[in-house]
């Protein structure tokens, strides 16, 4: 008769062996912290329902939890979390308190979605990697830039650069251009200017515009004036806050396009580019949010994915394996292309769509533009241009 093996022995040997395997290392959470303005004026009922292009369209924290979330499975495989906590500032002095208490809290990684001055000292208060979601200014990635400051959001440069190819792509090479009457306009209009000289563009007039109630500085924003008494081939208009430009087309005296913030604008994403994969991001994101995706939504998507392409990278952390992470990460942002962040300035280099509000009209770059390295980097202030000293 055959003997048999009793079952209690079995348990004990397999529960033996249990115990002799190595045991895996917990993996460490990557804290991240998002810092955004208190009682935020750009999130004003009335602003979000104008839907200006280029402007947001609700809290970045849902695009930032939606890549998160999506790459659940992927942290899971590789024994990573990623843990997002939230942060509100009503000023540089809260902002800057705010990413001192998330440091000494664990974060290892901050996110801003703050002006420009209130994202240089959240950079200046910690020693972590800081990602910009949605400060476009120029200054960020040249002469003010930080050597932990990286950026998801697209430059001013980048959009003006993308709208000076898709000109050039069109053979609309005489341009006028009309500027508002904020800093904010004048240091953009600036940086227009530098794109329509990179690109080999000419300004036949440039013209002030002014909003206002008063009735005697109503022929301030009349379109008729303004763009009379020059030949064109399109007008560029730069409007920060948006109302003026939206009104410009088909209101000019010569039948002629307008592109920069009004007509045709030059965005990080729209929610109805239909290539690559976008159209499903855009839908889990509307899904989710109860809005359409916007660019500055994108923009906090790919911070998300930042995140979680750290963790995977280097699920036990340290920090400082986090922070390597971070740099070097290669991501997808169904563009087409894989995207990375630039040595120079901290900028993530992208595609860029242009769109009339209504869909993609074209892609920069444009066809036919050349780059020894990498044709992104025709988009944006290129190596040789860098202002930014900070080693990264």
């Amino acid at each position: 008769m055959r003997k048999r093996t009793p079952l209690f022995r079995l348990s004990l040997a397999g529960l033996a062996a249990l115990l002799a395997a190595p045991v895996p290392a917990a993996a460490e959470v990557l804290k991240a912290t998002l810092i955004a303005p208190a009682d935020d004026p750009r999130m004003e009922r009335s602003r979000i329902e104008r839907a200006y292009l280029g402007h947001p369209g609700g809290p970045l924290a849902d695009g930032v939890a939606l890549a998160i979330d999506e790459a659940k499975f992927e942290l899971e495989a590789a024994g990573a979390e990623v843990a997002l906590a939230s942060a509100p500032a009503a000023s540089v002095e809260a902002a800057r308190a705010a990413a001192v208490a998330a440091e000494k809290g664990g974060a290892a990684v901050l996110l801003t979605d703050l002006p420009a001055d209130w994202t240089l000292a959240v950079a200046d208060a910690v020693k972590l990697p800081v990602l910009n979601l949605s400060d476009a200014s120029d200054r960020l990635r040249q002469q003010d830039c930080r050597a932990r400051l990286f950026h998801l959001v697209p430059s001013e440069r980048m959009r003006s650069d993308a709208l000076a190819q898709t000109l050039v792509a069109r053979k609309w090479s005489k341009l006028l251009l009309l500027v508002g009457g904020s800093p904010q306009d004048a240091a953009r209009a600036a940086t227009a200017q530098a794109s329509i000289k990179r690109y080999g563009l000419q300004v036949v007039g440039s013209k002030a515009f002014k909003l206002s109630a008063d009735p005697r500085e109503r022929d301030l924003a009349n379109p008729l004036l303004l763009t009379a008494g020059s030949s064109y081939d399109a007008v560029w208009v730069v409007d920060s806050d948006g109302e003026f430009a939206r009104m410009l087309p088909y209101r000019t005296v010569l039948p002629r396009p307008v592109v920069g913030d009004g007509g045709l604008v030059a965005l990080a994403w729209h929610a109805q580019f239909e290539r690559y994969g976008a159209p499903q991001v855009s839908r889990r994101f509307a899904k989710a949010a109860k809005r359409p995706m916007t660019a500055l939504d994108w923009a906090a998507w790919m911070g998300g994915k930042t995140l979680t392409a750290a963790a995977i990278a280097a699920p036990k952390g340290p920090a400082a394996a986090w922070a390597q992470a971070v740099a070097k990460s290669a991501l997808d942002g169904s563009k087409g292309t894989g995207l990375s962040f630039r040595a120079w300035d901290g900028q993530l280099r992208q595609p860029m769509l242009l769109s009339d509000g209504q869909g993609v009209i074209a892609q920069a770059p444009a066809e036919g533009v050349l780059h020894p390295r990498d044709v992104l980097d025709t988009l944006g202030a290129d190596a040789p241009e860098k202002l930014c000293s900070s080693a990264r």
